[in-house]
């Protein structure tokens, strides 16, 4: 069964993509280049992830009994699902008319909420040290609705918000390379399918959704790998970091796995956002090139190359998840931290050398 939902959501992928680049090149949402940040060397059509978003709840559809086979219900889904629709609706208002991003930040706020509202939350985290951290220990009552109390569960609430706006904006400013993203959250989603088939954490609900998403992510690559023929758009970057924040989130507050495998992208941010700040400079509201892929860009790398690097290092540390413990977990963090320090220190030597 797993293979057959595999390759169904990858025709779909496959079929949806090749639609959805039409519709763009005839509405003309496509973006060009400006010799900066955007270092394609003709339009290319925007709304790619509309594709992913297509097949992979098209994919879910067909594995529904499944999805219901355990803790979850169908509210869960119903609230992964809108929240998703949101940022495509999103994604697409903002390729056709490029907002500013104080009003981009809007989309992924309210799919955040609407996830919140469906009921998606983390009872409790592991601690490395021992035992666990409980997060619904605190809630507020909201209303009442036909006998059932509705609260806000204080912690767990704070924690779902800040976990998937972060996770969103680590893929949306990772959209920098072809084939970036999209490969990196198909590892994670990989990642997460051999982690659920495991017998001490066997969830098979979770393990096909991560396999389908990995199925989307792989069907729409073979259009957006080097030269990408068609790229994610706002919505597509938004929601991969959405959707796998969500797998995390609700394979049992795994999300160790999720930060092993974005590990250098989430440092990147941090450290963008630092500097920024230190620059006296809204790190919200500006853009450069001073990601760590167009780093590696401007010092030679091919995108194959840089994007295969970044593939390497998110293989590596998400199948890390796969035999270590709590404890070699935060290591195996430790060290990812270390590393993007080394690479941090490089650049500004280097930055100071060619100034």
């Amino acid at each position: 069964m797993y293979l057959q939902i595999f390759l169904i959501t990858f025709i779909i992928s496959l079929v949806s993509t090749w639609v959805i680049m039409r519709l763009a090149l005839k509405l003309k949402i496509v973006d060009l280049p400006d010799k900066k940040r955007k270092i394609h060397k003709k339009g290319i059509p925007l709304l790619g992830g509309i594709a992913i978003f297509i097949s992979f709840f098209c994919g879910l559809f067909f594995a529904r009994d499944l999805l219901l086979s355990g803790n979850l219900e169908v509210s869960h889904w119903l609230g992964f699902f809108v929240g998703g629709a949101i940022l495509m609706l999103g994604g697409f208002l903002d390729d056709k008319y490029n907002f500013s991003p104080g009003k981009q930040i809007i989309f992924p706020i309210l799919a955040a909420i609407v996830v919140i509202i469906g009921e998606i939350g983390i009872e409790k985290i592991t601690n490395p040290f021992g035992d666990f951290l409980y997060l619904d220990v605190y809630k507020i009552p909201l209303l009442i609705w036909d006998g059932v109390v509705y609260n806000i569960v204080l912690f767990s609430d704070l924690l779902v918000f800040l976990w998937l706006l972060g996770m969103m904006y680590t893929t949306k400013l990772l959209d920098g390379a072809d084939g970036l993203v999209a490969g990196v959250i198909g590892i994670g989603a990989l990642i997460t399918f051999l982690f659920t088939m495991t017998s001490m954490y066997y969830q098979p609900d979770i393990g096909i959704a991560a396999l389908i998403l990995a199925a989307a992510c792989l069907g729409f690559l073979i259009f957006n790998w080097h030269p990408a023929k068609i790229f994610l758009g706002e919505g597509g970057s938004l929601f991969l970091g959405y959707a796998l924040g969500v797998l995390a989130i609700i394979s049992g507050g795994k999300i160790a796995i999720a930060l092993l495998v974005m590990g250098i992208p989430i440092l990147d941010v941090i450290w963008t956002i630092i500097r920024r700040l230190f620059d006296k400079k809204n790190p919200f509201k500006i853009s450069d090139r001073k990601h760590l892929h167009f780093r590696l860009l401007d010092i030679g790398l091919s995108q194959r190359v840089t994007v295969f690097m970044y593939y390497l290092v998110a293989g590596i540390f998400g199948l890390s998840a796969l035999f270590l413990q709590s404890m070699g977990k935060l290591f195996a963090l430790v060290l990812l931290i270390i590393i993007m320090l080394i690479i941090v220190i490089s650049f500004y030597k280097l930055d100071k050398k060619q100034a």
